[in-house]
């Protein structure tokens, strides 16, 4: 399916407007950040994220804002009011740290948990960055519902070595294995 992600700037939700996405996935930083390194402070940005939710859904339009992977409860409830159908949980530090099993089992319990109390509120949960085939059947089995995942450079990467149809079939069939 179709998702855009990206920070609320006017010009961007007149993007989204324009091109009827599945999806937009709310990213906090700054626009001109080559990429996403953490997730909302949902206390800080609720109200803010709350209106641009509204006008999103407003079209019908399905969105989810990034969510940091140890975000309390405190803060998946201020998610949730902010009417957004599923938080994208930031898997950076698991893949940053997957070689490293204790670690990585740290960050899964952390990213399990968060998808835990998302999934209490009543919010999909959504997962991304850093994800490959050797770590998405790990992070599958942690979170037996995510709804999808976002891949990126590590999609191409593969793709460079076993084509894109490859590609996509083995990161498929890495999310099957639980």
């Amino acid at each position: 399916e179709f998702n855009i992600e990206g920070y609320p700037t006017e010009e961007f939700l007149a993007l989204c407007i324009a091109n009827e996405p599945e999806q937009v996935t709310l990213v906090p930083d700054d626009p001109s950040q080559p990429t996403s390194d953490h997730g909302w402070d949902f206390l800080a940005h609720g109200a803010m994220l709350a209106q641009v939710v509204a006008r999103l859904k407003d079209r019908g339009i399905r969105v989810s804002l990034f969510c940091d992977p140890d975000a309390g409860p405190d803060m998946i409830a201020r998610a949730r009011e902010t009417g957004a159908d599923r938080i994208e949980l930031y898997t950076g530090p698991y893949g940053s740290c997957f070689e490293d099993g204790v670690e990585a089992g740290h960050q899964l319990n952390m990213l399990a948990s968060t998808a835990g109390l998302a999934r209490s509120a009543g919010l999909g949960v959504n997962a991304g960055h850093d994800l490959t085939v050797d770590n998405l059947p790990a992070l599958a089995k942690a979170i037996p519902d995510l709804k999808e995942v976002s891949i990126g450079h590590n999609l191409t990467a593969d793709a460079l070595v076993h084509g894109m149809a490859g590609s996509v079939r083995r990161f498929i069939s890495a999310l099957e294995v639980k």
